[in-house]
């Protein structure tokens, strides 16, 4: 029997833990010094908004950790001895290990702007920054948020719903511009204004500004704007949390370096998550994933390595979703904010300016290589599916229907979809009949 130390306790930890338990009776030890108990990242905005409080997004009870023997410890750890196998503890305590498990995640990006650490100013991706926006927010009139990804929305919606006015400044010509084609990049733009958000193109930040209490006041543009605020959010992306293994044998790049089967150049050592850096691209991906479910793979795959049963990460096609406001985004597959040499694309948009579909498939081979959705929800088995077995974006045209989500009583688009993509490239393809078959192929 081994003892097995996660390091992190987010998703990719957590799921480790969880799987080791199913698959041996190895002693399993967690570590955080953010909580004591995993919870949803994701949902904070939700606890903070007044939808939910903080015990409901912790997937497990309390008791759950102790009934499946995982010994969880709320402590720092500051340095990790591999020759010796051991961690040392910010408390003075040293723990040994036989096999160690890196799930420390990620870190908001900071880029050395002068006040970028002054009260008042912080990013949105702990519980501790749950606890200092509670704090930084009261009383607040005015919030500017910088970087124009996923977490600024969220940022964004959380200051609105408190009655605090938003500037938010992005540095690229449209929203989220490094990820999103133009079209989808505009339609998100225009929703984000809608919700009377002060949303800047183009415009980045200087410095953050102290008033005569030491707090935030003001951020200075590099155009020399001076803006009055009371929070700064700063949501420009995250990088991976490699500090504490950087005085370590452990070989470390932008990430923690892994091969296919998470193992680190320790022994005995993987790393998994937001933190991890793999040598190689698997499957076309980036070489760093920080994304929830990814992480939740990552876990369940280092879990069979280390109880035996060597397994390689393979984490199947791209996709991934959120919420900008009221408008849920799905993607499958590659579509990248500029056509690909040999990619052709179909664009559509209801006239609501709310809901649109962005299709790309390879030119010579018709193969189908991926959508964009907003405003329809897709069904992930049908696509995921669709991309391993490279069917022809025909195909996905037609069924179309059996690929809608939607609840039952949504309004449906394929028809006005179909007509618009025939004309758009010369097709005759025609809808199928909604495949009620499929949806119980699983069950």
């Amino acid at each position: 029997m081994s003892k097995v130390v996660i390091i992190g306790n987010g998703i990719s930890g957590v799921t480790a833990a969880r799987h080791i338990r199913k698959n041996s009776d190895d002693e399993i030890i967690m570590i955080s010094a953010e909580s004591e108990h995993f919870f949803s990242r994701t949902a904070l905005m939700y606890v903070y908004m007044g939808h939910m409080r903080f015990q409901d997004i912790k997937p497990y009870e309390d008791w759950f950790w102790t009934k499946n023997r995982i010994e969880l410890v709320f402590d720092y750890v500051e340095h990790i001895e591999t020759d010796k196998k051991e961690l040392q503890f910010k408390s003075g305590v040293t723990l040994a290990y036989d096999k160690l498990i890196l799930a420390v995640g990620s870190k908001p990006n900071k880029f050395g702007w002068p006040g970028q650490d002054l009260p008042g100013v912080q990013g949105l991706y702990s519980y501790q920054d749950l606890l200092s926006i509670e704090e930084n927010s009261k009383n607040a009139k005015r919030a500017i948020i910088v970087g124009g990804g996923l977490i600024g929305v969220e940022l964004a919606e959380m200051m609105l719903s408190r009655g605090i006015e938003v500037t938010f400044l992005v540095r690229e010509s449209k929203f989220w511009g490094n990820v999103l084609p133009e079209q989808e990049g505009r339609l998100i733009s225009k929703h984000i204004l809608s919700h009377h958000v002060d949303l800047r193109f183009e415009t980045e930040l200087e410095e953050i500004i102290a008033g005569e209490n030491g707090r935030v006041a003001s951020i200075k543009t590099k155009s020399g704007e001076i803006i009055e605020c009371d929070i700064v959010g700063l949501t420009a992306g995250v990088s991976p949390n490699v500090a504490m293994v950087k005085e370590t044998s452990i070989e470390v790049d932008r990430g923690i370096k892994v091969n296919k089967f998470l193992e680190t150049s320790a022994p005995d050592v993987y790393a998994i998550g937001d933190c991890a850096q793999f040598d190689e691209s698997i499957n076309g991906r980036k070489t760093i994933e920080q994304v929830w479910y990814t992480g939740r793979i990552m876990g369940e795959t280092v879990a069979q390595t280390v109880t035996g049963n060597k397994m390689a990460y393979n984490p199947g096609p791209w996709f991934n979703s959120a919420k900008f406001f009221d408008i849920e985004y799905q993607t499958y597959g590659w579509v990248f904010s500029k056509l690909q040499e040999g990619e052709i694309d179909f664009y559509w948009e209801h006239t609501n300016g709310k809901i649109c579909m962005h299709f790309v498939w390879d030119k010579n081979t018709n193969e189908f290589k991926g959508i964009n959705v907003f405003g329809i929800r897709l069904r992930h088995d049908l696509f995921d599916q669709w991309l391993r077995a490279k069917a022809s974006i025909d195909e996905v045209m037609s069924e179309l229907r059996t690929a809608n989500f939607d609840p039952e009583f949504y309004h449906t688009f394929e028809k006005e979809i179909i007509d618009q993509f025939n004309a758009h490239t010369g097709k005759n393809i025609s809808l199928k009949p909604k495949q009620w078959w499929r949806n119980l192929l699983k069950k």
